[in-house]
């Protein structure tokens, strides 16, 4: 039975712009660098607020793209080794999220834990998100945080820095040539 979750029924959104954003954070902490770029940041702010306020609402669809691909691609990696994908990802996201409180407050970290156990089910998590009303503002770094930290498991895992940025970028390829 289908379900209105179904990823069939989740726009995309701007896959592109959120893995940009992603891939210059995952950069940034590789060479060392703690705190966001005061100049990075300004670029991203005239950036959102460039695309206006559906754009905005499209790079929300597209994080939310890359927590399914990334999740899904780590669920893969989990069923070739009998592993439960929610099991050996979830709880470690959500301590890490815990650590982080000056960017994902608390009460934000059960709704990531939602979006990635959706994603790691095989629903969409935008259309599993939208079920609870509009998106909060402290929300948005926590959906920032929790791609950020499923690309750098899977870069762990494959012992590959740019692997997740690598396989969205090839997919994002390979779809635009169909």
């Amino acid at each position: 039975m289908s379900s209105p979750c179904d990823p069939e029924y989740a726009p995309a959104g701007d896959v592109g712009a959120a893995l940009m954003m992603i891939d210059s954070r995952l950069k940034s902490i590789h060479a060392g660098k703690t705190e966001i770029d005061p100049e990075q940041h300004k670029l991203i702010d005239q950036y959102m607020a460039s695309l206006g306020p559906g754009g905005a609402d499209d790079v929300l669809d597209g994080a939310c793209s890359l927590v399914f691909l990334f999740m899904q691609w780590l669920r893969s990696a989990h069923q070739d080794h009998d592993k439960d994908v929610i099991e050996y990802v979830v709880p470690p996201l959500v301590a890490t999220l815990r650590r982080m409180p000056k960017s994902v407050r608390p009460e934000t970290i059960p709704t990531m834990a939602g979006l990635a156990i959706a994603a790691g089910t095989g629903l969409s998590p935008s259309l599993w998100r939208k079920q609870y009303g509009d998106w909060s503002e402290a929300e948005m770094n926590a959906l920032e945080a929790t791609a950020f930290l499923l690309a750098e498991h899977i870069n762990r895992v494959t012992d590959d820095p740019d692997f997740a940025t690598r396989m969205v970028t090839e997919a994002l390829t390979s779809a635009d040539e169909d």
